[in-house]
């Protein structure tokens, strides 16, 4: 009996059509690594050039894989790298349901209208799913591609279990087009009868996507060129239904180094450990951007890009089909560009939770210890162990006094510390500015140049050889107390 074609025609007229409508489509199976998030931000790059309609679905039927909360760090991560979408499973859209396993009922459809078609078969062979995953299917011993149709419904009636197959021609080739690979011919013959909805009543996800996409209006597919390799039989799944076939815009994987892609079993960081590890959201957008891709013309030589910048310059032309190796050392000269340009006060906001992180004391002002550190570290992760000494001066060897450039050693550093202490004593108050005047007009007096008084007062109220900040930044913030203290316990060591 032919299957009525009404609810074909009503779902077909629902489909938007007329502007560009991309989608980004992840499984909800733990962490947002940075393939997945490369992907997000192409397809709302896409969507945003063409002022058209990016759209967030959700896929997962391969329930095995599912894990608790997943779905959560896909809308934490959107929202956080400002990717918003138009249609999604939170705020609905004209082609929902927008989460596939609520979509069951319409994959089991149109399955049946592709066996009434002629393009797919009920398969009744018995078959595990690790044997189908494993591609040992071989179509051409399947003795279900050509059972006779009256033995097909006996074994129906009979409530036989069955797949659903996709039924692929024995001779001929198909071409298809990828914005990225050009055109691609494969032999029919080499591909196989793929599984389209398997014995519980879920789709694959191979054709569940081809579905989707066609009943969601999408006009750009992007996607790993992994997938590169079924994107023919995506292609016949098309025509069999007699659509039109989306852009297919495939990107090469990007690689921890020349000969293994980034993978989060092997340690390699997804978009949550890049922002734990002290990266800023808009600088790993920024760097994720150009792994693949390249801006064209004028921009060429352009690397800083804000998202609004890359909205107006995105184009899928300059998309690469060679592989992207992910640089950390080039991530940290992104993060640090993009730390040194934020406002003082926003900077001051950000750093404030990693400065009291190891500066518990409330007397010294994170504000004024931010001032200090913007200019001078890579990652937000950097800064506790910077600025330590504030809370606890380190226990640090005489030997430290000793600077050849500054023309210091320990019995200098000694007449300096015994010079300056008195005159700080005596400051009537205690700013920077007066510290600054205190200090240069000391070393004035004594005839030496200013290094050579800074860096023993330096070392003395810090501890450390490398400081964010001078010796009159520290003294400062430090305040008077705390500095004094400080040069006393140096002026100590040096006598000891």
């Amino acid at each position: 009996m032919a299957i009525d074609q009404t609810f074909f025609e009503e779902m077909e007229a629902r489909i938007p059509k007329g502007k560009v409508r991309t989608r980004f489509a992840p499984s909800p199976t733990g962490y947002m690594h940075v393939g997945n998030l490369r992907t997000a931000l192409y397809t709302w790059l896409i969507a945003r050039h063409a002022h058209g309609t990016f759209i967030l679905r959700i896929e997962d039927t391969d329930q095995g894989r599912l894990v608790e909360g997943a779905t959560d760090v896909i809308y934490r991560t959107l929202a956080e790298c400002g990717l918003d979408h138009d249609e999604g499973p939170d705020v609905g859209g004209p082609v929902g349901p927008y989460i596939q396993s609520e979509r069951r009922e319409l994959y089991r459809k149109y399955a049946h209208l592709l066996v009434e078609k002629g393009a797919a078969y009920y398969c009744f062979c018995e078959k595990t799913e690790s044997e189908e995953d494993s591609g040992d299917f071989d179509r051409a011993d399947d003795p279900c591609r050509d059972l006779p149709p009256e033995e097909v419904q006996a074994n129906l009636a009979a409530g036989k279990p069955y797949v659903i197959r996709q039924r692929i021609p024995h001779e001929g080739t198909t071409t298809f087009h990828d914005v990225t690979f050009g055109d691609i011919t494969v032999e029919n013959a080499t591909l196989d009868d793929q599984v389209l909805l398997k014995r519980d009543g879920l789709p694959t996800y191979n054709f569940a996507n081809v579905v989707d996409d066609h009943l969601m209006g999408i006009t750009h597919v992007v996607r790993g060129s992994e997938y590169l390799s079924s994107a023919p039989k995506y292609d016949l799944l098309y025509k069999a239904f007699g659509w039109d076939i989306p852009t297919y815009v495939h990107c090469s994987p990007v690689m921890r180094d020349q000969h293994n892609k980034m993978s989060k079993r092997h340690g390699d960081p997804s978009y949550e450990d890049l922002i734990a590890q002290g990266y800023l959201t808009s600088a790993v957008l920024n760097y994720v951007a150009l792994l693949g891709w390249a801006p064209k013309g004028a921009y060429s030589e352009q690397e800083i890009f804000s998202l609004d910048e890359l909205v107006e310059v995105f184009d899928i032309a300059g998309i690469s089909r060679s592989p992207a190796i992910f640089d950390m050392a080039k991530l940290d000269y992104f993060n640090a560009t993009y730390l040194r340009a934020l406002p003082a006060e926003t900077f001051a906001q950000v750093a404030e939770p990693y400065i009291r992180e190891s500066v518990k004391d409330p007397r010294f002002d994170t504000a004024a210890i931010a001032s200090l550190l913007q200019a001078r570290c890579e990652k937000l992760t950097d800064i506790p162990e910077k600025v330590d000494f504030f809370d606890r001066l380190p226990d640090y060897d005489v030997s430290s006094f000793t600077n050849k450039k500054s023309k210091t050693n320990a019995e200098i550093s000694q007449s300096m510390l015994e010079a300056v202490i008195p005159v700080l004593e005596a400051l009537p108050d205690w700013t920077q500015e007066s510290v600054h005047d205190a200090l240069v007009g000391t070393a004035e007096k004594l005839g030496v140049k200013n290094a050579t008084l800074m860096w023993p007062v330096r070392i003395a109220v810090a501890g450390k050889l490398v400081t964010p900040g001078g010796a009159v930044e520290l003294c400062h913030i430090l305040g008077r107390e705390e500095t004094l203290r400080r040069l006393g316990l140096g002026l100590e060591k040096l006598r000891a």
